[in-house]
C-alpha cells in the first residue's frame, strides 16, 4: 500500500536562502471528493495522474496512488477537470534529514506559501525551519482539492 505520510505548515519570513532547486506545477481535479481526489498534475516537464483516499483522523496519512503520464496526457486530461486550477512554484529545501516542499501560490491562491514535509511514518521526528509557521496539517482549508474551488483570497477577504 502506498502510504503518504505529510505535515503542511504556514511559512512566515524568508526561505529563499535555502531552496536548491524549484518546479512549476499546474493541476486539476478530475473528482475531488471528502472521501477520495483524482488529480491531474503537470510539474516541470512531467506529467502525473494521482488518486488519493481521504486522510486519517489527524489529517496526517492517506493513501496515494501516483502514476507517471506523458504532458500530452497530462495537457487533455487538465481540460476535463473541474473548474478551478492550482498554480505554483514549488521550492525544494534540505533541512536535517529531510527535504522540505514550499509551494509559492499564484492566481486565485496568490500570496498563499505553505510548506510540507513527507514522513515516512506519523511518529517521525523533524526539524522544523525558522522559516515554519504555523502547522495546518488536517486543516481541509489548505487542501490543493479545496484551493481549487475555494480559493486562499475567499479566506483573506473575510477576515
Amino acid at each position: 500500500m502506498n502510504k503518504e505520510i505529510e505535515r503542511k505548515f504556514l511559512v512566515k519570513g524568508d526561505f529563499e536562502k535555502d531552496v536548491s532547486c524549484r518546479k512549476r506545477i499546474v493541476q486539476g481535479y478530475i473528482c475531488a471528493e471528502k472521501d477520495r481526489t483524482v488529480r491531474i498534475r503537470i510539474q516541470g516537464d512531467e506529467g502525473f495522474l494521482t488518486i488519493k483516499s481521504a486522510a486519517n483522523e489527524g489529517g496526517w496519512s492517506r493513501y496515494e496512488f501516483e502514476q507517471r503520464i506523458s504532458t500530452v496526457d497530462a495537457d487533455e486530461l487538465l481540460k476535463l477537470c473541474l473548474p478551478g486550477i492550482i498554480d505554483k512554484v514549488r521550492h525544494y529545501i534540505h533541512a536535517g534529514n529531510h527535504i522540505w516542499e514550499v509551494d509559492v501560490f499564484h492566481g486565485e491562491n496568490e500570496g498563499l506559501v505553505l510548506a510540507e514535509i513527507e514522513l515516512s511514518s506519523e511518529e517521525e521526528s523533524f526539524e522544523l525551519p525558522v522559516w515554519a509557521g504555523e502547522e495546518v496539517t488536517g486543516d481541509s482549508r489548505y487542501y490543493n482539492a479545496r484551493l481549487a474551488t475555494e480559493p486562499f483570497k475567499q479566506y483573506t477577504q473575510q477576515i
